[in-house]
């Protein structure tokens, strides 16, 4: 049913303007009311007047330039309806910050989130209205809402100083407001744009790094090396396209994925184990995954253990595997986490990782928005406690990039031509890597889709 709001509007001395008459209208008219004069004004008006009546309105709970905006505000303040307030208030930030985003006016975005710092809002006040609305917009201060909104604004800042660790994996933390459904949509839409338009700019990065850092000619000090692994993520970048040839990685997923077709799920279980730790070298995390993992997969979703396995319980199986992998509570990092970590390299549970989202792909997203719960847990530590988990997510964002399904990697060896069976140590540092942007057809896969790539046409970065 309907919310109904009341609202008395008196003329009295402190409201001179306001007409006095009563009207019922629903929360969604209020808020339509007041989203519909920021469209209107963000298109037509100079961003500093819209500022003004942005502060006018929220701020100073004053008579704005719309009376529909005024009386709409006032009606969610009568009806004391915080949730909706803050509702309110975080979708008219983003239809701000959407359209000055489009009309590069990176300056305004900035402003806007500047404008909560006001001392005008601690100020004491007698009037029973705005001393609820300072008390909400605190709130709202104090929220991972405006965490959010400067999250997003500040990727835009020419000059940020003080910038965080934690501010290299935006996209991420990104992802964790685009799949949020409790956002309103505008800010859906402009964090997962955001998201996209990050990753495009570091695989780019990644693969120019790549293709022209092993030239002799190349000048170090004015590549731009995107990773936060300094010389050692080219190492890093051979080692990873090296596991090329029969049995690559999407190569024993699509194996995987076929011998497990038509099985039942507690099969497919024993299976999943299997396939994870096939081709890994280090003891520790054979065995973690071996007793730990299974422990927690043989009772997961036990009442289907004799159905036989489909997308539906493959998807979430892989979000559960991912869990226990990385966040349980999505909170603070699994135990099985800390465990791989301090007993095996970045590198190898980067590759479970990359392997439970070459049989699902669906998982992807999933997998990112708990990278980003980790992020948030050790963002209240300083960057030297932090240094593994740093590496971590280094090492991740690079296999990742690799096994995109809009970038190629090859390794040629100018002293053997040809593709070796196992690449020893020697050959991996004698050889030179070619990457490749490449556009996907359209409709190719569902994360080409989410990435808005489409055409045929593949474009050589370079080679070394």
């Amino acid at each position: 049913m309907e919310k109904v709001l009341t609202t008395v509007l008196d003329r009295s001395p402190s409201n001179p303007s306001r007409p006095s008459h009563r009207a019922e209208i629903s929360v969604q008219q209020a808020q339509q009311q007041i989203f519909d004069f920021l469209l209107t004004i963000v298109h037509g008006w100079s961003a500093e007047e819209v500022l003004q009546e942005f502060r006018q309105l929220f701020f100073s709970h004053g008579d704005t330039t719309n009376s529909e905006a005024s009386a709409g505000l006032y009606s969610i303040l009568f009806a004391n309806d915080e949730i909706e307030f803050q509702n309110t208030l975080k979708r008219c930030c983003y239809i701000l910050v959407n359209n000055w985003e489009v009309a590069r006016q990176y300056d305004a975005m900035q402003k806007l989130v500047e404008l909560f710092q006001d001392e005008a809002l601690t100020r004491q006040t007698f009037s029973p209205t705005l001393k609820r609305l300072r008390a909400w917009l605190k709130t709202f201060v104090e929220s991972s809402d405006y965490r959010d909104l400067q999250l997003f604004v500040a990727r835009f800042a020419e000059e940020r100083k003080n910038v965080p660790w934690t501010a290299r994996y935006t996209p991420y933390l990104l992802v964790d407001q685009y799949m949020n459904l409790d956002n309103p949509q505008e800010q859906r839409d402009a964090a997962r744009t955001l998201s996209r338009r990050l990753k495009e700019k570091y695989k780019f990065e990644l693969a120019m790094y790549t293709a022209h850092s092993q030239r002799v000619s190349a000048t170090h000090s004015h590549l731009k090396n995107p990773t936060d692994l300094g010389d050692s993520a080219l190492r890093l970048i051979k080692a990873i396209v090296a596991k090329r040839g029969r049995f690559s990685y999407r190569n024993l997923a699509h194996l995987f994925l076929q011998q497990t077709q038509g099985v039942t799920y507690r099969v497919f279980k024993r299976s999943l184990i299997e396939y994870l730790i096939y081709s890994a070298y280090e003891p520790q995390l054979v065995k973690a995954l071996k007793q730990q993992l299974w422990q927690r997969l043989e009772p997961l979703y036990s009442e289907h253990d004799e159905d036989t396995l489909d997308p539906s319980l493959l998807l979430r199986t892989c979000n559960r595997v991912v869990d226990y992998l990385m966040t349980e509570d999505k909170k603070k990092p699994s135990a099985l986490f800390t465990l791989l970590l301090s007993q095996s390299s970045s590198l190898s549970l980067a590759i479970v990782l990359l392997k439970i989202i070459l049989i699902c792909r669906s998982c992807h997203p999933y997998l990112e928005a708990r990278i980003a719960s980790l992020i948030w847990y050790y963002d209240q530590f300083p960057r030297e406690q932090c240094a593994w988990v740093i590496n971590f997510l280094e090492v991740f964002q690079v296999t990742f990039a690799i096994y995109a399904e809009d970038v190629e990697y090859n390794l040629v060896n100018p002293n053997h031509p040809g593709e070796p069976g196992e690449w020893s140590a020697e050959a991996l540092e004698a050889c030179r890597v070619f990457s490749q942007m490449m556009r996907l057809r359209q409709g190719h896969t569902a994360e080409a889709n989410d990435e808005g790539t489409a055409g045929e046409d593949t474009e050589a970065i370079g080679d070394s």
